[in-house]
């Protein structure tokens, strides 16, 4: 059986996705060209790998065998690589980072202590969003993520590493700017700027309304913080935030911090892996340092 590292590639694409399309896209490849690679494929071992019932492909008893073994390859090719790595030591080597959208604002603050420190690390930072990031561990692709909210569903290790508070904001011409510990209910029919449906941000939000018995009402969601931060400085609604995402705001008072009865509400950063994954000497460093130095680097 001849089998190219290549052909099992796009296999093992096109059998997480459950189509040729998303597995073509993934890897920037047309579709006649991930259809060629999969029939090659079958052709070496002479079985088919999938079938197609209606508009959607499964994998056959022999894709499923092949899709274990495939899965087995890549996992011992990335620790071929992270020992390879090893025998560079730290100041050499590549990290593979994953964001949340969230944590952007101080993490490029953290590699680029920890870049200074290393200067040969190579390091490929991946801003996202929690989906993205849960669909990255469930494939075991970044070496470390670093997220609010560990995922639910998949087996990660999570070392929460920093308090992240999330604060009110409002834009400065506010009625309640000025105001002192004002209370929770007086924001029962208050319309609010919050993230997408499913970011951890409003999941804790949403939360913490409904614990204190106060309803929520979502007024717009955004994409991004940088977009809420600018509605709500615009005067769409209120908004609420990890403080860490507001620092220039908040020095140049282009936004202001309420002060509500109860906030911040608490939460915390993490750090986040797949659960067994074998980090190399540079992604170790990298953990290590996060853990026990980054609160030096914040604001």
């Amino acid at each position: 059986m001849r089998v190219t590292l290549r052909q099992l590639e796009v296999f093992a694409t096109v059998a997480r996705n459950g189509s040729f399309t998303k597995a073509a896209d993934i890897l920037h490849l047309s579709q006649p060209a991930v259809s060629m690679q999969i029939k090659q494929l079958e052709s070496s071992i002479d079985m088919p790998l999938f079938e197609q019932i209606g508009k959607k492909i499964y994998l056959t008893n022999a894709g499923e065998e092949m899709f274990t073994y495939s899965q087995q390859i890549s996992q011992l090719l990335d620790e071929a690589e992270i020992v390879l790595e090893e025998l560079k030591g730290v100041q050499s080597g590549r990290l593979d980072i994953s964001v949340a959208t969230t944590a952007s604002h101080f993490t490029t603050r953290l590699l680029a202590a920890f870049s200074k420190r290393f200067e040969g690390v190579s390091i490929n930072l991946d801003v996202t969003n929690r989906e993205t990031i849960r669909h990255q561990l469930e494939n075991n692709e970044p070496d470390l993520v670093i997220m609010g909210q560990p995922p639910e569903g998949i087996e990660v290790d999570a070392q929460a590493f920093m308090e992240n508070p999330l604060v009110m904001i409002a834009p400065p011409d506010h009625p309640l700017a000025n105001a002192k510990n004002i209370d929770l209910s007086h924001f029962a029919d208050e319309h609010f700027v919050v993230r997408e449906r499913g970011s951890g941000t409003l999941g804790a939000i949403e939360r913490f309304f409904k614990e204190h018995g106060v309803p929520f009402h979502t007024g717009i969601e955004m994409s991004s913080n940088e977009a809420i931060k600018q509605a709500v400085e615009a005067g769409l609604g209120l908004g609420i935030a990890s403080i860490h995402t507001l620092e220039l705001e908040l020095e140049t008072k282009r936004l202001v911090m309420l002060d509500v009865e109860d906030f911040p509400i608490n939460r915390h950063w993490f750090l986040v892996q797949r659960k067994g994954k074998r980090l190399s000497t540079v992604a170790q460093a990298f953990k290590d340092f996060i853990l026990s130095e980054a609160e030096e680097f914040i604001r």
